[in-house]
């Protein structure tokens, strides 16, 4: 039993293949040594202050720090990477017409953390989702070594396919996504996995971006961790996936509180950050309105 691992030059269906087959792959040395650096100065201060857990599930010995787009610039390149994001919708858009940010976070586990309970990531929505609908497509990225010692993700291939009440018998099920520094493991939000326990004298950290169907409520609620005043300033490929545009036909629109005159009372959500919505069906009033670029 093992996780493939493909090379940084795979094309996004082979991505897909795996995570189909087996609920999860590694892509090994995606990130250069020069990009990690960056996101390094750019993390510590963030992790720094972070608190640990207060429960087991969170970790009492990890620090998870959020809102990463709004505080940390070198992470926008990791959000819309443009290989996990072509693998991200070509594993969730027969689900959906557009996927969204879910999550993103580092998760850093320190010496002495025990292993995490094994666990569906989709349980984020309760039971709700029908089990053919695989709603989410989440990364790790290996900020540090991961290694079996420091506590490597572990997962268990093929447990997409199970049954959703079907629970491992053990941790001995599970395998451990050991990789290198700059190299991302891809895994479904179906698939059964968990931090390991860090038995060494070093943290292990990974940075953690997740993607979910459009039409889904985020995990962090990305309109308050980059809310309109930091998003504005974002590229148009970011706030998409932050949700600041239609889902769909008729998902998100908002209503300006002091209400805009001249324009209809049901706006795209890129009038918030100044933005011109790239097709508006059936109304071009709005595409024009105050503030659009």
């Amino acid at each position: 039993m093992s996780l493939q691992t493909l090379a940084p030059d795979s094309k996004a269906s082979e991505i897909v293949a795996a995570m189909q087959r087996d609920g999860a792959c590694i892509v090994r040395d995606v990130l250069s040594e020069e990009s990690l650096a960056r996101l390094d100065a750019d993390l510590k201060p963030w992790i720094d202050r972070s608190q640990p857990g207060a429960d087991d599930f969170t970790g009492r010995h990890t620090k998870r720090t959020g809102a990463l787009v709004a505080r940390c610039p070198e992470s926008r390149p990791v959000v819309i990477h443009p290989l996990i994001l072509e693998a991200a919708n070509g594993l969730l858009k027969p689900y959906c017409e557009r996927i969204q940010l879910h999550l993103t976070q580092t998760i850093a586990i320190f010496p002495g953390q025990t292993a995490q309970i094994l666990h569906r990531d989709r349980l984020a929505w309760g039971g709700y989702i029908p089990k053919p609908i695989e709603p989410q497509f989440n990364t790790i990225w290996a900020l540090t070594d991961f290694s079996e010692e420091n506590g490597a993700t572990h997962v268990i291939p093929g447990s997409h396919e199970w049954p959703l009440d079907r629970n491992p018998k053990s941790q001995r099920e599970s395998i451990q996504a050991e990789m290198k520094r700059g190299s991302v493991l891809c895994y479904s939000g179906t698939v059964i996995h968990g931090g390991g326990a860090n038995r060494s004298n070093a943290v292990r950290t990974g940075l953690n971006v997740t993607y979910c169907l459009g039409w889904l409520r985020q995990e962090e609620n990305q309109y308050l961790s980059c809310p309109p005043e930091i998003a504005k300033d974002l590229e148009p490929a970011l706030t998409d996936l932050l949700g600041y545009t239609m889902g769909n036909y008729a998902l998100g629109y908002y209503s300006h509180p002091a209400m805009v005159d001249g324009l209809p009372d049901t706006l795209p959500p890129e009038l918030a950050i100044g933005r011109k919505p790239e097709q508006i069906p059936g109304n071009t009033l709005i595409a024009n309105g105050p503030n659009a670029k």
